[in-house]
């Protein structure tokens, strides 16, 4: 009797263990299978919202048949604590599992109208764009300067929950000039607390959400900043002069602040080092305009004679190296380009009058290359 109830237990038992696995395989293939929905979703996440919060939003437009397994995937995957603010496109067909992949990391707030915030070199803009699938992308509906009139396709956006907000910092602009940009943004909350150190923060766009403090967007451009230094220095050339990452950083504002042509960054690169390697002084006339602003704002005039002459820290006609800090906010390229110098002979550089340069290995043909910009120079005025 014993015996037959454990072989009836047993029996049991192994039969509930097959019915499990039938339904967790169910369940995982429910979970990679695409949805039944032809259009696609704007999906908004608010701050402190929850995985049941995305699957019953989901639900309401249609885009998910069984919230449970969603909630249930999230959860065994790790991936439910991870979840991001913001606004995401979800793609028409999109499996629960690419759904919870692109809340929660891989993808971006990307659907309705967009409002970008550029911090430029020169200038702050706000631009605002729409999604149009039918042009492949996003089409302008509006830009303004902050402190002037707003368009009314501005106060249309800030009630847009789809609405999604970017920071853009431009390659070469201060830290002065972001920070006044920052405090400028109505959308962020909170101060800055001080200027950041020159160079320490990351070009690029960064996605945030209205009341985003302020602190914690200048806390990711210095992270991002921080491991593109870093996995730049682990790379470096050999032989360059220069001892550490923040002397790189500080060469590759000067290089960032002297070309915006992209390709010519390593080139302009291998003349500030093969300038340092011989003990020549760098005279360039970007850290001289650094010293005479601080980094606060655009000079919007050509340097004095006076000011070429006047010994400041940054004054690299007077002082011999590197300045004592970065002059602006480098990119990646440029900070690759200063630890990854072309190999060249070239210790001058001059304007060409294509927005690039003209190189030379010596004064005689560095002087006569001046002469040819001094000739573009004229006609120009003279147009």
């Amino acid at each position: 009797m014993w015996r037959s109830l454990a072989s009836n237990t047993l029996s049991l038992l192994i039969v509930g263990l097959i019915g499990v696995g039938i339904v967790i395989a169910w369940g995982q293939n429910r979970y990679e299978a695409p949805q039944q929905f032809t259009e696609a979703v704007c999906l908004s996440v608010p701050r402190g919202g929850t995985i049941v919060n995305v699957s019953e939003d989901l639900v309401e437009q249609a885009a998910l048949s069984n919230p449970l397994i969603l909630r249930l995937g999230a959860e065994y995957s790790g991936r439910a604590p991870d979840l991001k603010a913001g606004n995401f496109l979800i793609p028409p067909g999109a499996s629960m599992s690419e759904i919870v992949a692109l809340v929660t990391g891989d993808g971006q707030s990307t659907c309705g109208r967009e409002l970008n915030y550029r911090i430029g070199v020169t200038d702050l803009e706000v631009e605002l764009r729409e999604l149009d699938p039918g042009a492949g992308g996003y089409v302008e509906l509006a830009s303004f300067v902050p402190g002037e009139a707003a368009p009314p396709a501005y106060a249309e956006f800030v009630e847009d929950p789809f609405g999604r907000f970017r920071v853009t910092l431009v390659e070469g602009a201060t830290s002065w000039q972001v920070a006044d940009g920052l405090r400028r943004a109505e959308f962020l909350e909170g101060a800055v607390a001080e200027v950041p150190a020159e160079g320490t923060l990351a070009p690029g766009s960064y996605d945030v959400v209205p009341g985003t403090s302020r602190e914690e967007l200048l806390a990711a451009m210095r992270g991002a900043q921080e491991a593109t230094l870093a996995a730049a220095w682990a790379g470096r050339a050999e032989g360059l002069p220069i001892e550490t990452p923040f002397e790189a950083l500080t060469l590759a504002s000067i290089i960032e602040k002297e070309t915006a042509v992209a390709e010519e960054r390593p080139l302009v690169a291998s003349v500030f080092v093969n300038r340092l390697n011989r003990g020549m002084r760098l005279q360039t006339d970007p850290t001289v305009i650094y010293g005479v602003t601080n980094g606060e704002g655009t000079l919007g005039r050509g340097l004095r004679q006076s000011e070429l002459r006047r010994a400041t820290p940054y004054n690299t006609y007077v002082i011999e190296g590197l300045p004592p800090t970065p002059i602006a906010n480098p990119g990646a390229a440029a900070i690759e380009a200063a630890l990854n110098p072309d190999q060249s002979d070239y210790v001058f550089f001059v304007a060409d009058g294509t927005g690039g340069h003209a190189f030379a290995r010596t004064l005689d043909e560095h002087n006569a290359n001046v002469r040819r910009w001094r000739e573009i120079e004229r006609q120009q005025a003279n147009q």
